[in-house]
């Protein structure tokens, strides 16, 4: 289960202390069932890990409990530390060439319909991870086709030969995640650029105008409304096709704290923002994470590519 963010935060220049108390409509289920405890009992067998868990994702209990989860490759370990992210930071293991072939051998043994593949940063790495990524897609294709393919990529740090090797296996969506608006961005993640950022959406668009790019935000994190507005015209302007966003939950003290929560009303009307200004697809809700509803996403906006194109 998700841990219970932090009640208080301290203002540092008056030094007075506001509660900040989780909304009602904000609840997280603790992960159950047969078809989750099948799941997890795979991933400890192939030595795998996932995302959901990693990052303690709230929507974990409902994505394994229909069979799907989002794979966690390069390890477990980042190499950066960001404020938000509750994933173990530090220096580590070396890349490991076999993994692909568990990863690959688990979404044949699950029969997927669409696989989500993603990875902690690997800067010890020269590529950062991309050859890793490049062999998960090619692997899948030939072990278990049909099953349609989303990564989400870290930055690369802008280097355009890992966007490329990834590109050329043709995932049906790229995504890589902005995270914040860019007012917040080195406070948020200090080792990351918004250029990088940059680099891998819209390089990914240029080397491939048909596949799907996706990003996601979150709130809460002390941007306003107008800000986070203004970065999803950012991503429009990047040709972003697909958004994410959801509410910033404080994994524990350590990490940022939650500034405010976002009412549904808020994540509603920026729902119907992001289609004004015609993002295909936009996912916006409190424990809305990157990953959720993905398959439902790539099969809707498949099928209107297929009438559209033949």
């Amino acid at each position: 289960m998700t841990k219970q963010p932090s009640r208080e935060r301290v203002n540092p220049q008056t030094m007075d202390t506001t509660p900040v108390r989780r909304p009602s409509y904000i609840k997280v289920r603790a992960p159950t069932g047969e078809t989750y405890e099948q799941l997890k009992g795979m991933m400890r067998r192939k030595e795998l890990h996932t995302v959901c868990e990693e990052a303690n994702c709230p929507n974990m209990g409902e994505c394994w409990g229909s069979g799907t989860a989002t794979f966690l490759i390069l390890g477990d370990v980042c190499t950066r530390r960001c404020g938000f992210c509750d994933i173990k930071h530090g220096k580590p293991l070396p890349i490991d060439w076999d993994e692909p072939e568990r990863v690959v051998q688990a979404v044949k043994a699950m029969e997927l319909k669409h696989a989500v593949i993603t990875s902690v940063d690997r800067d010890d790495d020269n590529l950062g991870g991309a050859k890793i990524f490049a062999q998960v897609i090619r692997r899948i294709r030939e072990v278990h086709p049909g099953c349609s393919i989303e990564v989400l990529i870290p930055d690369f740090c802008g280097d355009p030969e890992a966007i490329k090797l990834v590109m050329a296996e043709r995932p049906e969506i790229l995504n890589h995640n902005l995270e914040t608006v860019p007012r917040l961005f080195s406070r948020v993640q200090t080792s990351d650029k918004l250029e990088w950022s940059k680099a891998v959406l819209t390089g990914a668009k240029e080397m491939n105008p048909e596949v799907l790019t996706k990003s996601g935000i979150m709130l809460g994190l002390g941007e306003t409304m107008e800000e986070a507005k203004e970065v999803m015209r950012l991503l429009r302007e990047w040709q972003v096709d697909i958004l994410t966003i959801g509410q910033y939950l404080q994994p524990s003290r350590s990490h940022l704290p939650v500034e405010r929560y976002y009412t549904l009303e808020e994540f509603d009307e920026l729902k119907r923002y992001g289609l004004e200004i015609e993002f295909r697809w936009v996912e916006s809700n409190p424990l809305v994470r990157s990953s959720y509803h993905a398959a439902e996403q790539v099969r809707a906006l498949s099928l209107v590519h297929q009438q559209l194109y033949g």
